[in-house]
């Protein structure tokens, strides 16, 4: 296993074909944070340090102008639980690594140049510089998306009637889709949806997504373990 220039210029241009729907995806949150009264600056450093376009458009639904930060927090936790997982499996790319290069490529993981990495990683490419080259090609992105989203805002003055507003719905019936293993999946679902549908008539801010997160996992952890 190495870690190489070489490496990570073959991760960032093998990420290339993403990056117009990274920039179009960070677009549409930009707008979406433009709405709810971030500066760009902020829209941008959340795209920056959260980096979860899931958790960022799910924090905008749960914000409110009360100021409630901890369903915020939470919910951006629950949202990208799945990163424990993915950290897991990319151990074999940067077990080998330095200290530095692992947290740089780690910093950089995204859900797309995770599923590039296992691919190339199957298909018997061991320079782990792979992994950092293509995180950055789609943080880069996703960054500029944000930034030119909330500057273009304003001649988007209502989101909602370009369907801007149901990205995370979409994104996550997408997501929901793909994973989709059969009939087993139908209890987690049904519990997440059901803790939702209560929360949200009895609890402020995001707690639903929250509640949803969690019940969903506990319920297939508990059927996975029968």
């Amino acid at each position: 296993m190495s870690f190489t220039a070489a490496g990570v210029r073959r991760g960032f241009i093998v990420g290339q074909p993403l990056a117009p729907g990274v920039l179009l995806y960070g677009m549409v949150f930009g707008v979406m944070a433009s709405e709810r009264g971030l500066s760009w600056l902020q829209s941008a450093l959340m795209s920056a340090f959260v980096y979860s376009g899931s958790a960022q458009l799910a924090a905008l639904q749960g914000w409110t102008a009360s100021g409630l930060v901890l369903p915020l927090i939470a919910t951006i936790l629950v949202m990208n639980a799945r990163y424990v997982l993915y950290g897991a499996a990319i151990q074999p790319w940067l077990r080998h690594t330095t200290r530095t290069q692992a947290w740089g490529s780690l910093f950089f993981l995204g859900d797309g140049n995770w599923a590039l990495s296992m691919r190339e990683y199957e298909a018997g490419y061991r320079d782990a510089g792979f992994v950092f080259g293509s995180g950055v090609a789609m943080f880069a992105p996703w960054v500029l998306g944000t930034v030119v989203g909330h500057l273009l805002a304003r001649s988007v003055p209502d989101p909602a009637a370009f369907g801007l507003d149901f990205m995370l719905v979409a994104f996550a019936a997408a997501i929901g889709m793909a994973m989709w293993r059969g009939k087993s999946d139908l209890w987690p679902a049904a519990a997440a949806a059901l803790v939702a549908l209560v929360l949200h008539r009895v609890l402020p801010g995001g707690w639903y997504i929250v509640g949803a997160g969690l019940a969903g996992g506990l319920v297939g952890a508990w059927r996975h373990g029968r």
